[in-house]
């Protein structure tokens, strides 16, 4: 050690010895902080040509899986899946997540989410689209249109506040018409088994579309519904199941709704069955047509149960399919 670094060093020494009898300054009492109720509010935007599209978290429903999540699949196959995924074994999480565009000087919603009566049953851990779309700037008197893909709970409740009313008070409600069909048909809902899911969710349609009267337009496939918004036809998970392709410029989106539920289960193994989809062998026949275009044409997919922010890329392996999240924007 040369003589310069052994002065440093004893100097450094006396300085650390003389700094140990010095008054210390009171750091931040952090322990005093109160700890946070609950997740911040957020969301994510991104820009698709003269699109604006934001991404608003509708929270998510965690829960022990049950037997028949999968139809076709052993419980060891799910969570090897799973564990492959890093989650736990035995246990499903949901997400949603649905959008908000600005399009042509609109503001769009696609599918509003569980709603807020959901938040108040769920004690805040679904139903948080209305707090996180307040979070993007967007007020519920500036929603011109709401488009459904489907008439699930989780992607038609939110049209409703806790008490019943209408949501977005000037908007027009936009569904579509094989949906609306299926749904309000009287004799089918006759064959719906008494007590089943099924039944549920033709009297929930119903209740939710009741107060909207003739601010209902119903929507045919492959024909653009708003300036860029095009709806396309992708059943199985319901009879009148729909998709939309987001489209400025030469840039697209694919917004695949339910045509897949978790990818780390569904889009991987595009045979399985979720107990969700109403017509098995047509959903995974509708899964691995759009998933093959989707791969094909390098189109970005936005997805409804995807993880946040809920968008990437879809490559062919194997047999399956694998997500390609997005790198993350901070900039529009």
């Amino acid at each position: 050690m040369s003589e310069m670094s052994r002065r440093n060093v004893m100097a450094g020494a006396a300085l650390g010895a003389a700094g140990a009898s010095l008054p210390i300054a009171a750091a931040p009492a952090l322990a005093d902080t109160p700890a946070a109720a609950g997740p911040a509010a957020g969301f994510y935007r991104y820009k698709l040509g003269s699109l604006e599209v934001t991404v608003v978290p509708d929270g998510a429903r965690s829960f022990p899986l049950p037997d028949g999540f999968v139809k076709n699949a052993g419980k060891e196959q799910i969570d090897a899946a799973l564990q492959a995924a890093y989650m736990t074994p035995g246990q499903m999480t949901i997400v949603f997540n649905p959008l908000a565009v600005r399009t042509g000087g609109r503001v769009v919603l696609i599918d509003p989410g569980n709603g807020p009566a959901a938040f108040e049953q769920s004690k805040g851990a679904v139903g948080q689209y209305a707090r996180n779309l307040a979070a993007a700037g967007i007020a519920p008197e500036a929603v011109d249109a709401v488009i459904i893909s489907h008439f699930h709970g989780d992607h038609i409740n939110g049209l409703l506040t806790a008490d019943g009313k209408p949501l977005y008070p000037k908007a027009e409600i936009l569904v579509p018409e094989a949906e609306w069909a299926f749904w309000m048909n009287d004799a089918n809902m006759a064959k719906a088994p008494a007590g089943s899911g099924v039944e549920g969710n033709f009297k929930n349609a119903r209740r939710v579309f009741g107060g909207f009267g003739d601010k209902v337009t119903r929507y045919p496939h492959d024909k653009e519904v708003v300036s860029g918004v095009t709806p396309i036809a992708t059943p199985g998970h319901t009879p009148g199941h729909t998709s939309f392709v987001l489209a400025s410029g030469d840039r697209k989106v694919l917004v695949q709704s339910d045509v897949t539920n978790h990818p780390a289960l569904f889009l991987r193994n595009p045979g399985w069955h979720v107990m969700f989809d109403m017509d098995a062998a047509q959903a995974e026949a509708t899964r691995r047509r759009v998933y093959d275009m989707a791969a094909a044409e390098k189109m970005q997919v936005q997805g409804f149960h995807f993880p946040f922010p809920a968008t990437g890329f879809v490559e062919k392996d194997g047999t399956g399919y694998r997500l390609v999240p997005v790198a993350w924007n901070p900039s529009l």
